[in-house]
């Protein structure tokens, strides 16, 4: 299959990558964060989460954030919501989409959402419902669709399923987590395939974690497939607190580099992204978990 002409990046650094991170991050710097993102070309930038902060407390204050964002025309900036009390919340801050999000393994779902995957489903089946009611769009993320740190390989066919179900509900993309970063190539194409009668390719989207070096080839073999949206996070934020040992979220500066290489277009200025993964990355106190960043960084650098 010939490779897309272009692809959407879907940029989670700000709640996927923020929330895992060691340190805590203030609403001022999430808001400069979201908002340099936004002017960098990305189109979807995650902003927080409505769950509860007694659980995750680096998102608790998601709705302040959404409340000091520039809004620009074109952009969304989705938020999870893991039940209709965090979906009333996030219609109250004027949230534009809202995301849900599930597991392909039955363990990983109830050691990281305290429910099975059929109770995580009926719950969002009452979040869409209101959703579609309320016109707000609704994204859909499947966590350990490749792999799952306590039940191993996971069926592709079981993936489809709980695709197919979130489909069905309404949700206009479903991205398919590789939460440990095990997977390889082969394997994301299998995974396609399986899911691709339940639901079309152009609404799925792929998020690879890089624990063993497998993401950039792993988004290969998706845009092989037909895949043209993507997720990744700003200098690599982030990993999986339920996933021992798993790194950090595939960094968007390494995704854009490989698709400028392979003249797929996506909208988004690499050197304005680079810039934002420094700011952010200085914030922590630490380098960029981006090969490509690091890379440009040494190359303005002078020699000594």
């Amino acid at each position: 299959m010939k490779l897309p002409k272009s692809v959407k990046l879907v940029e989670v650094g700000p709640r996927d990558g923020l929330q895992n991170e060691p340190a805590n991050v203030s609403a001022d710097i999430k808001v400069q964060l979201i908002d340099r993102l936004s002017a960098t070309g990305l189109r979807t930038i995650e902003a927080g989460s409505f769950v509860s902060p007694k659980w995750v407390p680096q998102m608790a204050d998601t709705a302040d954030v959404l409340a000091r964002i520039k809004r620009r025309p074109g952009v969304s900036n989705p938020v999870l919501v893991p039940n209709l009390k965090g979906y009333e919340a996030a219609r109250a801050a004027r949230a534009d989409t809202i995301a849900a999000f599930t597991a392909a393994s039955e363990t990983f779902s109830k050691k990281n959402i305290n429910a099975s995957i059929a109770e995580s489903l009926e719950r969002y089946e009452a979040v869409c419902a209101a959703a579609r009611a309320d016109k707000i769009p609704v994204r859909g993320y499947i966590s350990t669709a490749l792999w799952c740190p306590y039940e191993g390989a996971i069926k592709p066919e079981s993936v489809a399923g709980v695709a197919g179900r979130l489909h069905e509900m309404g949700c206009y993309e479903i991205s398919l987590g590789d939460t440990i970063g095990k997977g390889t190539p082969g394997e994301v194409r299998r995974l396609i395939d399986a899911v691709a009668p339940r639901v079309p390719r152009e609404r799925l989207a792929v998020h690879f974690h890089d624990t063993y070096g497998q993401a950039l080839a792993n988004v290969l073999a998706a845009l092989e497939e037909g895949i043209a949206v993507v997720d990744s996070s700003v200098a690599g934020l982030g990993g999986c607190p339920y996933a021992p040992g798993a790194t950090g979220n595939l960094a968007s500066e390494d995704v854009l580099y490989m698709l400028s290489g392979l003249s797929i277009d996506t909208g988004v200025d690499l050197t304005a992204l680079v810039d934002t993964g420094r700011f952010i990355s200085e914030v922590l106190s630490r380098n960029p978990v981006s090969k490509a960043n690091m890379a440009l960084m040494r190359a303005k650098s002078p020699r000594s």
